[in-house]
């Protein structure tokens, strides 16, 4: 079974080399256009990967689909080996994880922009401040993960706790009005510079510089901003100093963690299989950093997207509570229902917010 995390993992990796080492090499500007394109290729790969998880757990690749899955109700195989999802019931809880984590990580976007502007980020910097942000987070997730399926599988009763949670954090979201500033950034912006000393300016690309260097300056020619060095009070020459965009990816990280607490317990509302949580997270994490170019200057008109995840979360934290009770109900055609509700109440969400701002152009 480690041999298909080792190969999913090797086939992140290389998509990350060829994004940030090749394709994405020199930093610019992100278009709303290229944007838009790099979005469809991530939504794309995630949608074309669903194929080979079907194929896997059909054909139970490497134990794929024998592997406990609290959420579902093993039967015997041809072998006699349990199996708890089939190639169709893998699909659908793949499919539902991937399109919950990523409506969920659309959230963050609104929080990033506020760190970004804060810290006054130029915008040729943002994709490599996100492409590093994304990895930071790729890592932190997968150890959340596998905490979350330990905890799952030895205490059985953890799932209601996280029904339970997701339910209250559902109703708060309805309740609570959409914060102004990021989570912990000015209590984090004090304490790092604290104890952390960092440049006043950028320099270039770099997340860190040493104090009294000019070699991190960019070349005027290639159109990057030149910023003359400025160096800490109290550092000493050549000391090692990093920049704010080290700082906005320290924000961005902690902004995820924060965030996953609440899309992990949803993730293991659907499935607990391991696999398929760690997957459906990861490639609604690889596209979060081109959503963000392509949705960040029109995000502001899906004002009832919000409201949206939040009955996301309301049903799948009941699901999970009622989850015993439900399936002998919905039999095979669970995973399917809990799809269709989920698409079905995301698309409400949308074109409520886009409704009334049509009108009002038309006007």
């Amino acid at each position: 079974m480690i041999w298909v995390y080792i190969a999913f993992i090797a086939l992140v990796l290389g998509l990350l080399v060829l994004d940030l080492g090749v394709l994405n090499r020199r930093p610019h500007v992100i278009r709303v256009a290229e944007a838009l394109g790099w979005s469809a290729l991530w939504i794309g790969l995630g949608l074309l990967f669903s194929l080979a998880v079907y194929a896997g757990y059909e054909h139970r690749w490497l134990g794929l689909g024998t592997g406990a899955d609290a959420l579902s109700t093993p039967r015997p195989g041809p072998d006699g080996a349990l199996i708890y999802n089939d190639g169709a019931s893998a699909l659908l809880k793949y499919l539902t994880g991937f399109v919950v984590e990523k409506s969920l990580a659309v959230d963050n976007i609104f929080v990033i922009a506020i760190i970004f502007s804060s810290l006054s980020v130029p915008p040729i910097y943002q994709h490599r401040v996100l492409v590093w942000g994304v990895v930071g987070a790729l890592l932190m997730r997968g150890v959340m993960i596998a905490v979350g399926a330990a905890l799952v599988t030895r205490f059985s009763w953890v799932l209601y706790l996280f029904g339970a949670f997701l339910l209250l954090t559902g109703i708060k979201m309805l309740l609570v009005k959409k914060e102004g500033t990021a989570p912990g950034d000015r209590a984090l912006v004090r304490w790092l510079r604290r104890y952390v000393p960092i440049t006043e300016r950028f320099h270039g690309q770099h997340f860190l510089v040493r104090a009294g260097s000019a070699a991190s300056r960019e070349p005027r020619a290639r159109g990057l901003p030149a910023e003359p060095d400025r160096v800490v009070e109290g550092a000493r020459a050549g000391a090692l100093l990093a920049t704010p965009l080290l700082l906005a990816v320290v924000m961005i990280e902690l902004t995820d963690a924060i965030f996953a607490v609440d899309s992990i317990p949803a993730i293991f509302a659907i499935t607990t299989d391991p696999f398929l949580v760690f997957t459906s997270n990861v490639f609604a994490i690889l596209g979060l950093r081109s959503l963000y170019f392509a949705l960040s200057g029109i995000i502001d008109r899906f004002r009832y997207l919000k409201v949206a995840l939040s009955f996301v979360l309301v049903v799948i934290g009941g699901k999970m509570l009622a989850h015993h009770w439900l399936e002998p109900l919905l039999g095979d055609r669970f995973a399917l229902v809990m799809l269709a509700a989920v698409a079905v109440i995301l698309a409400a969400g949308v074109l409520a917010s886009l409704l009334p701002t049509r009108t009002k152009e038309n006007v």
